[in-house]
């Protein structure tokens, strides 16, 4: 039985009078895949904020590989650095060609000595496609290979789990496939992910498991072919069919 490597419990969240994250509770196993899906403005990109502690929440607490985030007591700089965070609009240092970007980390924050930190952000690098691209910076890569670095500079840290908000959002549609492959590639290598993504043909292919929010809370959650075939709720079927006319059936 794999370990649990992420466990979300009663996570509120309100900002002033509007309360987006209303008790959210769900388990990340080692190796899984969770795809997040639902509405815009339904709380998923607070929720990925909350468990990295970049937003904390109101209520609730949160426990990676046995550590409580949400203990005031814990060193959360050390904590965050065991989690990897891919955000949809890259979030690269513009300033920095794209092997430092990936650099940075290592040296900055694991104390890395740096001969042994470049053979590392090189590997990651090649990794993801990107090892002729190491002396560019971000303005003079495409939005997918933008996206690439991003991963590649989660990867670096070794983290135990890394989160996806939207990681295609941002891109035009023909430079989607690429970032997917190394999503997939991630998944099937066993890296521990949860993704918020329309991209329902990742989702159908590579998730354990699919969690449908809506309105600050689970309206359902279980493995792809249930949610596709047989969804528990009504909400949930006509979700995934709005949003499969809207994306089509690989969600680009």
């Amino acid at each position: 039985m794999s370990e649990t490597i992420l466990k979300v419990q009663d996570i509120h969240k309100s900002y002033g009078d509007l309360e987006v994250l209303k008790g959210i509770s769900f388990e990340v196993k080692q190796g899984e895949t969770k795809v997040i899906i639902g509405p815009s403005g339904t709380g998923k990109s607070t929720l990925l904020r909350c468990i990295n502690q970049l937003t904390p929440p109101d209520k609730g607490c949160i426990w990676l590989n046995g550590v409580e985030l949400t203990d005031h007591k814990v060193d959360i700089n050390k904590a965050r650095s065991s989690i990897g965070m891919v955000f949809q609009d890259f979030n690269l240092f513009a300033h920095l060609k794209a092997l430092d970007n990936v650099l940075i980390g290592l040296i900055k924050v694991k104390k890395m000595e740096k001969q042994k930190a470049t053979e590392l952000a090189v590997e990651e690098l090649r990794r993801v496609g990107l090892e002729d691209k190491a002396s560019s910076y971000p303005a003079e890569l495409s939005g997918g290979q933008q996206q690439r670095l991003s991963i590649a500079r989660a990867l670096a840290m070794n983290p135990k789990l890394i989160l996806f908000d939207e990681p295609t959002s941002a891109l035009d549609p023909e430079l989607i496939g690429e970032v997917l492959e190394v999503m997939i590639s991630l998944a099937r290598e066993g890296m521990t992910m949860l993704v918020v993504s329309h991209e329902m043909g990742f989702a159908r292919s590579v998730a354990n498991e699919i969690i449908f929010m809506e309105n600050g809370v689970i309206i359902e959650e279980g493995p792809p072919r249930q949610l596709f075939s047989r969804p528990k709720h009504k909400r949930t079927g006509e979700f995934l069919n709005k949003i499969t006319e809207l994306y089509g059936e690989s969600g680009k």
